[in-house]
């Protein structure tokens, strides 16, 4: 009969070894190993839609003309924080519209009403974190589209962000890391960029002070509506948040002389909280005499 000591030890063992063959499959099963580019895959971007440039959503706000001087990290756009609008607001009714908000089970209402009432000033964005998905893709600051092999990278000037969407074939990752831009896959349909994303770090907002649970997934479709224009339609949906997908639709304009300013935010953070705790802002540019 073996001793208690020894039978702990190969309880343990099994424990382990189980544990191990679990991690690895997990480890397989979110491993993709893109090929290296060919001439020819090069070659089939050319027959691609054009996104390449840098684009702005024309809500004002924002640099990145050539030889402009850039926006002022930490200043009014990003004083709006995550009350800022998602990817999408504006969508149907113009430049300057607002699209019906989202139609929230009663669990999310209350806790958007909580958000609300509490008033917040001291926002995240207030001290340089930034919004991510879907709100980074509605600030009003310029951002610039790459396209290669496999994989389309957005610039975003705001906070110098980068968004990766895989078009390579790999699948969205079944177990992902919750991340600010979350984890995105994309494929081409004719001339229409369709993505998905999933996988949102729980300091993301669904919208505007409307938190969102962890099986939130944000659809896209890109699209060139004329050589300069583009339109991005987005449908969030969210089983425990929302009652129904919350659609909406941008629209982005390039702008073939502009190049990405520099945003330092901690450099040039000019947001601060009194000795009573509220927020404040110094809208000076940097540099002006003192008054």
């Amino acid at each position: 009969m073996l001793s208690w000591r020894l039978m702990m030890r190969v309880t343990l063992v099994f424990v382990a070894a189980i544990t191990a063959a679990t991690v690895g499959q997990v480890v397989l099963a979110q491993q993709f190993t893109p090929k290296p580019p060919t001439a020819a895959d090069w070659a089939a971007l050319a027959k691609l839609p054009d996104f390449n440039g840098v684009w702005e959503t024309g809500l004002g706000g924002g640099g990145g003309r050539t030889g402009g001087a850039p926006p002022a990290a930490g200043g009014a756009a990003a004083a709006a924080g995550r009350a800022g609008a998602p990817a999408g607001a504006g969508a149907g009714r113009g430049r300057g519209g607002a699209p019906a908000g989202p139609a929230l089970t009663p669990e999310y209402a209350a806790r958007r009403k909580a958000l609300q009432d509490a008033a917040k000033e001291d926002n995240e964005t207030a001290n340089c974190l930034p919004q991510g998905m879907p709100g980074i893709m509605g600030q009003p600051y310029p951002m610039e589209f790459l396209l290669t092999p496999g994989q389309v990278t957005i610039v975003i000037e705001a906070y110098q962000q980068v968004r990766h969407i895989y078009t390579d074939g790999r699948p969205l990752p079944a177990d992902p890391d919750p991340k600010f831009h979350g984890s995105s896959v994309g494929r081409w349909e004719g001339d229409t960029l369709v993505v998905e994303t999933i996988g949102f770090s729980p300091l993301t907002q669904l919208a505007a002070n409307t938190p969102h649970s962890d099986k939130m997934r944000i659809g896209e479709r890109f699209k060139l509506a004329d050589p300069d224009t583009m339109t991005i339609e987005t449908t969030i949906t969210d089983p425990e948040a929302l009652t129904a997908p919350f659609v909406s639709t941008r629209t982005l304009r390039r702008h073939r002389d502009w190049t990405l300013a520099e945003y330092i935010c901690e450099e040039n953070n000019r947001n601060s909280v009194d000795q009573n705790g509220k927020a404040g802002i110094n809208l000076a540019s940097p540099g002006s005499p003192k008054k």
